[in-house]
């Protein structure tokens, strides 16, 4: 079974091509600039790789441009587009459903329903899903949402203190995102443990942020809430902040509410707190270095944030065995690991500095020794971890086809 898992943008549309015979990824490639006058279509199989530049108006256009790619007669790894027996998606807020979905009406219905929530996700996944669903009618389309893997979250460290009446009403809860990653994590770090009832901290840093509890696999708790705009600092989204500075933030610059959602969504974040200058952590590290303050600001407040999650996290699990850093500053940022462990060497957390410098993709990086504190249970294991997502929701996907037939 070979299944197409998609990552949608607004102008972009970029895929892998999994055999999940053996889990093998047998192609990656995308379009880039949809709806210009000129869009760069790529594909990479193997050593292979080729690049055209062609008018793709709409996410439709772009699939028929891959699958082209996917089934050319030199270089191409398909006969035909038939051997494809699903499109999977990373969807993200489907509020009143969840889980792994066939897409159709009803689950878009239900995208719709938390476009307000998830402004900058659902409306140009809905678009693309609509337009695939006309151009690609043979092939299955499937939903993995990201709040899938908290549903085993415990209500005590899911439900706001709202009114009751409220809460039975609306989908107002911490539903938490970046699933396909965390649950990656939880998986892949399992197997580096060899144990399955580890407690695991995921820390999925990168664009957006978020951290997730971890124990036997199953999601306890997680730093986002019901938006994709809550938890840690993101690149150019707030994060958590109190309901009542909105009035305030409303009375003094004349925003609308929608105009001021806006900006905490777009101006906000890293972007924010540094004064406008990146929302790229490396710009912020290489500013900071040269005594640049609201980058060092910027970064200052954004382990801040991690530190005090990780604490909140720690409780949740009544401790921990493993840390996992993954994302694209988890992975690559030496300042921001050694940040986050510095100083916990009494909670077992001890990074090696040699190690965090440099190594394999995917390695451990504590000391590896045992805390003398014999009120300590142990060294807690330090890795980094490259999350794969796309082979998440390949598995959900099959998942789902195999459930429906």
């Amino acid at each position: 079974m070979k299944v197409l898992v998609a990552n949608l943008g607004s102008t972009s549309f970029k895929y892998r091509l999994f055999d999940m015979a053996d889990e093998r990824q047998l192609a990656r490639g995308g379009v880039e600039r949809i709806g210009t006058p000129v869009s760069r279509c790529f594909v990479e199989i193997g050593a292979h790789r080729a690049e055209t530049n062609e008018s793709v108006p709409n996410h439709g256009v772009a699939v028929d441009a891959c699958i082209r790619q996917l089934t050319n007669p030199e270089g191409g790894c398909l006969k035909d587009a038939s051997e494809i027996s699903a499109i999977g998606f990373k969807a993200v807020h489907g509020g009143r459903i969840s889980g792994v979905q066939i897409i159709d009406d009803a689950v878009l219905e239900a995208m719709e329903e938390m476009n307000s929530v998830a402004p900058a996700h659902n409306p140009p996944y809905m678009a693309a899903m609509r337009q695939l669903a006309n151009m690609a009618s043979k092939i299955p389309l499937v939903a993995a949402f990201e709040t899938g893997f908290h549903q085993t979250i415990p209500d005590a460290w899911k439900r706001y203190a709202i009114p009751d009446s409220i809460a039975e009403t609306l989908p107002i809860r911490k539903w938490g995102f970046h699933g396909a990653s965390h649950r990656y994590i939880g998986w892949r770090t399992a197997q580096l443990l060899g144990r399955n009832d580890a407690r695991v901290i995921s820390l999925h840093l990168g664009g957006s942020n978020s951290m997730c509890a971890i124990r036997g696999g199953e999601s306890v708790a997680t730093t986002m809430g019901m938006s994709p705009q809550t938890g840690l600092p993101h690149n150019n989204r707030v994060g958590d902040i109190d309901p009542y500075a909105l009035p305030l933030m409303m009375e003094h610059t004349g925003l609308s509410l929608p105009e001021l959602l806006k900006m905490l969504s777009t101006q906000a974040g890293l972007l924010g707190l540094s004064g406008g200058l990146s929302e790229d952590v490396r710009d912020l590290e290489e500013a900071a270095s040269k005594g640049h303050a609201k980058a060092k600001l910027a970064l200052d407040v954004f382990v801040a944030e991690i530190r005090r999650q990780l604490g909140s996290l720690m409780v949740a699990l009544e401790g921990v065995d493993a840390i996992a850093f993954t994302g694209g500053i988890g992975e690559n940022s030496q300042w921001v690991r050694r940040e986050v462990c510095k100083g916990l060497s009494q909670f077992g957390i001890d990074l090696c500095e040699q190690k965090n410098q440099s190594g394999a993709k995917e390695r451990r990086i504590d000391t590896g020794a045992t805390p003398s504190d014999s009120a300590v249970r142990g060294n807690v294991e330090i890795w980094i971890v490259p999350t794969n997502e796309e082979l998440i929701v390949a598995r959900q996907t099959v998942e789902a086809l195999r459930s429906k037939k």
